[in-house]
């Protein structure tokens, strides 16, 4: 694609953005996805000037209110914000304000969360509230007074004994998650078209034409600027205006912070980008501003920025790309997985190049193609998805993607279960998932094979080493002289390894056989429930539901695997080789009276200095339970950082939230 070209479609479609946003208040595009392709348009013009237009979406601020409404011009104009997006470019904006002001060697900065909602204006006359507008353009927006008026955190009446003659005051209109979940269900149940996100729930809820429906939808606001015309002395700072705010009745952000310096923000920004998950709204970043308005009036404003703010945003979960490629992966079960490989981008902090594409129906559904600028997703611990294909930036001559029919791997016929979307490889011989099933086996929570990685998986079914897990533990170092990697040490150490491996509790086996929907802490429970291989063999359905935690899914899929003569061989070879397929010297009296007796966990986020497969044990050890999803039987959540949904719904159940020190203080004898 030319220059010109691609040109072309940015503008035109971040001008369609940039309508639906501003005017309909109905995003079509997430604010990452929008910043990624106004920045790749600036650069493109910036290195191409005589291909800038006068229409560009840089050389212009917005568009005009719809009609739907009665359109008001703001008294003072709503700026949007410049953007950071790392604290290099925070401390960049910095400089630039200060060779405006060189005389002021240190200022005193206000942080705010960023929360994601809708900005309004707010216009009070002797204490009373006359009018509610949106931000519009930024100079012109739609009065929505009504609306307004039914959000119950924006004062009618300030509370003031003698109000100024006009207080103008500017906020964040927002859905809590709670509110939100709720109305999408309601939605779904009435067979509406959900909403996207909060922020647009809250633009849509605002321009509702009957005020009931607001009023039924539970905004909340948050006040963060100050205007009093005419009395302009009055307030001289930032922190000095939330106080006012609250005084007068307003909900201001409880966790603003007023920081000394830059090292201040930052630490500030980094503190809140895990904290932030817990909150029950959404937020995507920082508003940094200069908290002296002396200062603040000096650096004045941009065509589009206030000078003395910026926003500092956290690193994007969404984000825009081009597909080079679709490949397919093969699983240890055998799940043939459509993968997008993609240039590069940076998405929530890592370089990413693959997406997951899920399945065929997926597939089918997005329209994939080879060459599409597609939109990707990266949400705590899952691995980047792509949401959604910007056909509107399709090439010319593209072809849809067929799915293929047979294995990549071992050529055999691809077959579709009856009520699954996998498509998946039935040969027990397929290189790819036998390659699989040893990387699982040897990995940390499984057996923990120190060295059994896999590359040297790879090399050792080049050379035909091994068919099965069973295979490894015939492995002798005369077999692996010679090989690359391999010296006479480096094979002594994996033997060595190999051989500790037949140690590994029953729990660890079991997970290690990658029975199919059997993760860690199921295999914990029915280790415990069936303490030897030949008593879970056994188990029917019905026994295996029994165990708390597991379902109908995970006993279906474990009586299937059982049922396998190529698995019965497989237990069969391993107690051959050694390996104690039973619990071992379990001290019941210890887990029967320790601390945690009875208490179920759920573990979220990463802790600081224990792995999670290590707490797990601390808890088990003292007769507690871990659990993989949070209910009313859960009694503790053991948070750790960047914790998931799991934590916010905890709260909402009153369960009690430990941090690891926490955690280890009800351990302590």
């Amino acid at each position: 694609m030319t220059t010109p070209d691609r040109l072309l479609q940015l503008r035109q479609q971040l001008q369609k953005a940039s309508y639906a946003y501003y005017v309909l208040d109905a995003p079509v595009m997430e604010d990452s996805v929008y910043d990624q392709l106004y920045r790749e348009l600036q650069r493109l013009e910036a290195e191409n000037p005589e291909l800038i237009t006068p229409d560009s979406p840089t050389q212009r601020v917005g568009e005009q209110p719809a009609s739907q409404f009665r359109s008001v011009a703001h008294n003072i104009p709503l700026y949007s914000l410049e953007n950071a997006f790392n604290v290099q470019e925070l401390q960049q904006w910095q400089e630039r304000w200060q060779r405006i002001a060189p005389t002021i060697e240190k200022a005193e900065y206000v942080c705010e969360l960023k929360i994601d909602g809708s900005a309004i204006a707010l216009t009070y006359e002797n204490g009373l509230l006359v009018r509610g507008v949106t931000r519009g353009d930024g100079t012109t927006g739609e009065e929505i007074s009504q609306n307004i008026k039914t959000i119950r955190s924006i004062p009618v009446k300030l509370n003031l004994d003698n109000p100024p003659p006009t207080v103008e005051v500017r906020g964040e209109a927002f859905l809590p998650l709670e509110e939100f979940n709720r109305i999408n269900h309601e939605r779904e149940a009435q067979g509406e078209s959900l909403f996207a996100n909060p922020r647009n729930a809250a633009a849509g809820t605002l321009r509702q034409l009957d005020p009931k429906i607001v009023h039924q939808r539970r905004l909340q606001f948050f006040a963060y600027t100050l205007h009093l015309p005419g009395q302009e002395d009055k307030i001289q700072s930032q922190w000095q205006a939330l106080e006012y705010l609250k005084k007068a009745g307003f909900m201001v952000n409880p966790h603003c912070q007023l920081c000394k310096g830059l090292d201040e923000v930052v630490a500030y920004f980094e503190d809140w980008e895990g904290a932030r998950q817990r909150l029950p709204y959404m937020t995507d970043g920082v508003v940094v501003k200069i908290n002296q308005y002396p200062l603040q009036r000096e650096l004045g404003f941009t065509q589009k920025f206030p000078r003395w703010a910026i926003a500092l945003k956290y690193p994007a979960e969404e984000t825009p790309t081009v597909v080079k490629a679709i490949e397919v992966n093969v699983g240890r079960t055998g799940a043939v997985t459509p993968l997008a490989v993609m240039e590069p981008v940076q998405l929530a902090g890592t370089t990413v190049q693959r997406a997951t594409l899920h399945n065929q129906d997926r597939i089918q559904e997005l329209d994939i193609r080879v060459g599409d600028t597609v939109i990707i997703r990266k949400a705590g611990e899952i691995i980047p998805e792509v949401v959604r294909v910007m056909t509107e930036l399709r090439p010319e001559n593209t072809t849809p993607y067929i799915f293929p029919s047979h294995c990549p791997a071992c050529g055999s016929p691809l077959v579709r279960p009856l009520e699954e979307a996998v498509i998946r490889c039935v040969n027990s011989s397929c290189s790819a998932i036998l390659q699989g099933s040893l990387i699982h086996w040897a990995s940390r929570n499984a057996l923990d094979i120190q060295g059994l990685g896999e590359k040297v998986v790879i090399t050792l079914l080049e050379n035909r080493l091994v068919n099965s897990v069973a295979d490894l533990y015939g492995l002798q170092v005369e077999q692996l002289l010679g090989l690359e990697r391999f010296a006479q040490k480096s094979a002594e150490k994996l033997i060595a390894a190999i051989e500790v491996s037949k140690s590994q509790p029953w729990s660890r086996i079991l997970f290690g056989l990658g029975i199919r929907h059997v993760g860690q802490v199921n295999a914990k429970l029915l280790s415990q429930q069936f303490p030897t291989v030949e008593k879970l063999s056994q188990a029917s359905i019905p026994d295996l539901e029994g165990v708390y935690g597991i379902g109908p899914e995970i006993a279906e899929a474990v009586v299937n695997w059982f049922r396998n003569p190529g698995n019965q061989q497989l237990i069969q070879d391993l107690e051959e080789l050694g390996l104690v397929l039973a619990n071992q010297g379990i001290d019941q009296t210890k887990t029967d009276s320790g601390k945690l007796k009875g208490k179920t966990f759920v573990l979220t986020g990463t802790l600081p200095n224990l792995s999670r497969l290590e707490a797990q044990e601390l808890i088990e050890q003292s007769g507690g339970k871990v659990t993989s999803s949070v209910s009313t039987k859960t009694d503790y959540v053991l948070l750790g950082d960047k914790p998931g949904s799991k934590a916010a719904k905890a709260e909402s159940l009153g369960i009690k939230l430990l941090s690891e020190a926490e955690f280890l203080q009800l351990l302590e004898p």
